[in-house]
């Protein structure tokens, strides 16, 4: 599968696919294609890939594409301003993403739920408790709101991430939570009350904004706020 992501500030990413390659997505998502292109919609994974996309609050049901007597191409669009991000998944090296941030994969990926191990990050985390696991072997593209910025870490280097803005992390990375110091700073500083570590060996990719900050900007300035 080749692929070129387009559009930005809202992008699509443009797949082309030989016979016997496909891609699976969420319902939705699919924005033009080939007219060769054939469509199948089921819950993919079995019932327990399912019920894990359902409580990490994604559609049960996804939908399988792929190109029928040739080569084919098909284009899935983000859902937000921001970017598309593509993640080369190996039986090696899975990777953990937020709950929202699947877009479209290789059929080769495979999905299943993450349950961060750590209370404290989970519920106080702007990443939530429940997170995607993607294993297997292929393309996983992310959505990320914003620009997304990558970093890589070195084994024990930590990195202090606002809430929300983690995307996605190697799964050889860890996540915890780190309360900010002095009463004043939680109450008056506007960063809330924690932040998001994430400490190495591994890559992990950072969006510049977050959905909630946007939603928060707008309704600052709708009329009858002031």
């Amino acid at each position: 599968m080749q692929h070129q992501i387009l559009g930005e500030p809202m992008p699509v990413v443009e797949c082309y696919l030989q016979p016997g390659e496909g891609m699976r997505t969420e319902k939705g998502s699919m924005v033009w294609m080939s007219p060769n292109m054939q469509m199948k919609t089921e819950a993919s994974g079995g019932m327990g890939a399912a019920l894990g996309r359902a409580i990490s609050r994604e559609s049960i049901f996804q939908n399988t594409y792929w190109p029928e007597g040739g080569p084919g191409y098909i284009a899935f669009g983000s859902t937000f301003v921001g970017s598309i991000w593509p993640v080369q998944v190996t039986p090696q090296m899975p990777i953990i993403a937020q709950k929202s941030a699947f877009l479209a994969s290789e059929l080769g990926v495979q999905f299943s739920v993450f349950f961060q191990r750590k209370l404290a990050a989970g519920f106080f985390g702007g990443e939530g408790f429940v997170m995607q696991q993607f294993s297997g072997q292929g393309t996983v593209f992310i959505e990320v709101d914003g620009s997304a910025v990558s970093k890589t870490l070195q084994a024990g280097e930590e990195i202090l991430v606002d809430n929300g803005n983690l995307v996605m992390m190697d799964a050889s990375c860890s996540m915890d939570i780190r309360a900010v110091s002095g009463l004043k700073n939680k109450l008056l500083g506007g960063e809330g009350f924690s932040n998001t570590v994430v400490k190495g060996p591994g890559r992990i990719v950072l969006q510049t904004i977050t959905l909630p900050r946007v939603a928060q900007a707008i309704a600052n300035i709708m009329p009858g706020r002031n």
